[in-house]
């Protein structure tokens, strides 16, 4: 090989070790965004002791105590490609406490995910959905069974108060110490807000909830996770499955959130979709995601004890 050879060689060769050296840091750089999990606390999960169920009959769609009542109902309307099927949670408790948050694994940090049905299954729970999936970004409050985790300010968040009330609150215009002080219990991150004052809040065909890589429009039919309120300690919660041909297309964020109306909510608010709408009862999966009855891993859960 004569020296020109040689030195163009030299130049591809170097030209592949450093383009490798790029593409090896791009996906490290991405797998530490969306995959490594990077925990910030050790979480001990604490909820309100006020009240202790002593009598309680449950069966596989509802639970009653002298504290609390779940009632859940599996809707299904319209066939075909039309046809969309939905749970719907009706919750009351006595104490605002007993609607408790819990992290995958006890840890609060990004990337730390497990079933919704695991989370449950740790915290004893009766009752869980899948929550905001925090996790997957670096922004939004956080204040989780009263404790304050993340301060960063980003969009229109949701409020859970302990004398039973909801509100949907904008994060950039009250900070997290006044809302403790108001007695905030748990918030969550996600959205749009659905209802407010019992209407359908604005026009939801250009809403998107982050600015991450693949992030899109959400308005289409997709699975959903929704809370709602109908009055103090009175939840609404809704879990609609979706991209399921023949058995579940999922809804519009207008639908659902007239959905929430024809249920009495005066406020209701999108939680994390997709894959991740989950529904946990009694020891097992309610819903069926994605027509799959597979979980999809979260960060968070929202859960009766």
């Amino acid at each position: 090989m004569n020296g020109v050879k040689k030195k163009k060689f030299r130049m591809i060769l170097l030209t592949l070790i450093a383009l490798f050296i790029v593409i090896g840091m791009i996906l490290y750089l991405l797998a530490n965004r969306y995959l490594i999990e990077h925990a910030e606390k050790v979480v001990t999960v604490t909820t309100s002791t006020a009240v202790v169920d002593e009598n309680y009959s449950s069966d596989d769609w509802s639970y009653g105590s002298d504290s609390k009542t779940i009632k859940i109902q599996k809707v299904v309307k319209g066939s075909g490609e039309d046809k969309i099927t939905y749970y719907v949670a009706d919750v009351k408790v006595s104490d605002a406490t007993q609607l408790a948050s819990a992290f995958a694994k006890n840890e609060f940090g990004t990337n730390i995910i497990e079933y919704t049905s695991e989370i449950a299954k740790d915290q004893d729970a009766i009752f869980a959905i899948n929550g905001d999936y925090y996790g997957f970004r670096s922004d939004g409050v956080v204040i989780r069974n009263g404790v304050l985790y993340r301060n960063e300010p980003a969009r229109t968040g949701l409020a859970f108060f302990k004398d039973g009330s909801m509100k949907i609150y904008d994060e950039k215009e009250i900070s997290a110490q006044e809302l403790l002080d108001q007695g905030v219990w748990n918030t969550v991150s996600f959205g749009p807000a659905l209802v407010e004052d019992g209407k359908v809040i604005g026009d939801f065909s250009k809403v998107q909830i982050d600015k991450n890589f693949g992030n899109r429009s959400i308005e289409a039919s997709n699975p959903r996770t929704g809370v709602g309120i109908i009055d103090e300690n009175h939840f609404i919660f809704v879990v609609v499955d979706g991209r399921s041909s023949g058995y579940s297309r999922g809804m519009t964020l207008d639908e659902v959130a007239q959905l929430f109306i024809d249920l009495g909510c005066t406020e209701a608010y999108n939680l994390d979709g997709g894959g991740s709408s989950t529904m946990y009862f009694n020891g097992r999966l309610v819903n069926n995601p994605l027509g799959k009855s597979r979980e999809r891993g979260v960060s968070d859960i929202l859960y009766i004890k």
